[in-house]
């Protein structure tokens, strides 16, 4: 087998990231619910599934992870066990921090895979084609994450006020899922070890462990739920790419 069919062969671990305690979307609720965001339905289905299953069925993926809440984690698997069965999901409680979750994700990852994807399950509008362009970039950089360029004017605010208007330029905004090589992402965290540092996502760690990573142009709809407004839209854009033979 030549190295393209090697990488073409690659297989993936998914780690679905739910674990977050959703403070800013209850915050923005105007009906006072503590549901999370992940377990919130648009269209009589939660949001972590629709992010589930834009992985489940795929060829290259080999193990699909999501990550919950502990004091969530026997409700989830009473609540959602026909879906949990039906993907093959492995489910796992999550950590203080998001880097918390994803380690203790990592920790069940298959000795046999090639590539680990980490993937924000409050962004359920990713579609098929952004999976596919950077699972291929990965496969050929080592490590590739979905992006789209800053378009706004930027200000940094101190106290209410504005004391500087921050240039754009080869400024990008970080989606996922983040794809990388199982090596790397490993030694990443291993970099990490036991230190207060909380990243904001696991690109951030492998940069800090001396890797490139490629940059995938994405498309702005792969918005990540963070308030009820996201909902809103969100519900919008599922509905347009469960109609559109795009999708």
């Amino acid at each position: 087998m030549n190295t393209n069919d090697e990488k073409e062969s690659a297989v993936f671990s998914v780690i679905l990231v739910a674990a977050g305690k959703s403070r800013r979307f209850i915050e923005t609720d105007s009906n006072k619910s503590t549901v999370k965001k992940i377990f919130t339905s648009i269209h009589r289905k939660p949001v972590w599934l629709y992010s589930a299953e834009k992985f489940h069925g795929r060829e290259d993926v080999a193990q699909l992870i999501i990550v919950v809440p502990p004091d969530d984690l026997t409700w989830f698997f009473r609540f959602y066990a026909d879906a949990i069965n039906r993907m093959f999901l492995l489910v796992i409680a999550g950590g203080n921090e998001r880097s918390d979750s994803v380690r203790n994700a990592l920790s069940v990852v298959r000795s046999n895979v090639d590539f680990v994807a980490v993937h924000d399950a409050a962004r359920p509008c990713v579609s098929k084609s952004e999976i596919d362009a950077v699972f291929r970039r990965a496969r050929i950089d080592g490590a590739a994450m979905l992006a789209t360029p800053i378009v706004g004017t930027i200000k940094r605010v101190y106290n209410g006020q504005i004391v500087e208007t921050v240039s754009r330029e080869n400024l990008w905004e970080a989606q996922t899922p983040q794809v990388f090589r199982r090596d790397i992402l490993f030694k990443a965290y291993e970099h990490l070890g036991n230190t207060n540092t909380h990243p904001t996502d696991d690109a951030q760690l492998v940069e800090k462990a001396g890797y490139a990573i490629s940059v995938v142009p994405a498309d702005r709809s792969n918005i990540k739920i963070t308030t009820q407004t996201d909902l809103t839209l969100a519900e919008t854009i599922l509905f347009r790419q469960k109609n559109s033979i795009l999708y």
